[in-house]
């Protein structure tokens, strides 16, 4: 294969801009779609896009709006009628301008926070799927990655809490789950996966970094480069499955 075409969502900071960095270090990929919410604000993808003119597009995408999903698809489609690869790096646990924490307490479930949960973390994968994966569906290998969490395995919580960042992760990996069963008949060399990152130090869990055990808080850098190999280096075979950032199986 000569020419690879890799689109990364959720990319203007974090594990998303540390995934566009490495992308664009691969002589093997062509052509790189940067997109967030205001890619234009980032003042690293900016300086991105300077040194790869031509290699990296950066296009704004609102992962809560379906209508930006279906406007970055056509716009991607117009450039290039197949994409190889799809990872989604977005997702939300707090936000205070969205009333948005970790609920301790059934007590503090909270329907707006359900709801902005639910949009980000389960929704956008669902619609980023719906409307590129006509791009993704070809005769060449492909993948659609999206990023998981642990905390979103049914089998492996016995900690309780975190109600809305737990079920939308794992209405999430329902869907990531489904969506490979259904890409066996319809798009066979399409790899599905959904990646826990483990805990990496970014803004997502800055608030919650002091009782992670030592050498357990990884880089952005080492996390993208951990979770590309994964990405690079599955087949067919692999496709539905949950994988952590070392490699191993997750439970659902």
């Amino acid at each position: 294969m000569t020419a690879q075409h890799f689109l990364v969502q959720g990319a203007s900071r974090g594990i998303g801009l540390a995934m566009v960095t490495r992308l664009l270090a691969r002589a093997d990929i062509t052509h790189v779609y940067a997109c967030s919410r205001a890619p234009q604000n980032s003042s690293p993808l900016q300086t991105l896009a300077s040194a790869h003119p031509g290699r990296l597009t950066l296009l704004p995408l609102d992962i809560t709006l379906e209508a930006d999903i279906v406007r970055a698809a056509a716009t991607v489609g117009e450039r290039h009628e197949r994409l190889h690869g799809l990872i989604n790096c977005a997702g939300v646990l707090h936000d205070d301008a969205l009333s948005l924490q970790p609920e301790k307490r059934l007590e503090q479930i909270d329907a707006s926070a359900l709801d902005a949960s639910f949009r980000v973390n389960t929704f956008g994968p669902m619609l980023l799927a719906r409307h590129f994966f006509p791009l993704l569906k070809h005769d060449q290998p492909a993948r659609f990655a999206t990023l998981s969490a642990r905390v979103g395995s049914i089998s492996d919580n016995a900690m309780g809490g975190w109600y809305s960042y737990r079920a939308s992760k794992a209405a999430q990996n329902q869907f990531t789950r489904t969506f490979a069963i259904e890409a066996r008949r319809r798009a066979k060399q399409l790899i599905i996966l959904a990646l826990h990152p483990g805990t990496t130090d970014t803004a997502l869990s800055q608030p919650f970094q002091k009782n992670v055990p030592e050498k357990k808080l990884f880089t952005t850098d080492f996390v993208a480069e951990s979770l590309l190999n994964i990405v690079f280096n599955a087949t067919t075979e692999d496709s539905g499955r949950f994988i952590a950032w070392d490699g191993q199986d997750i439970p659902w």
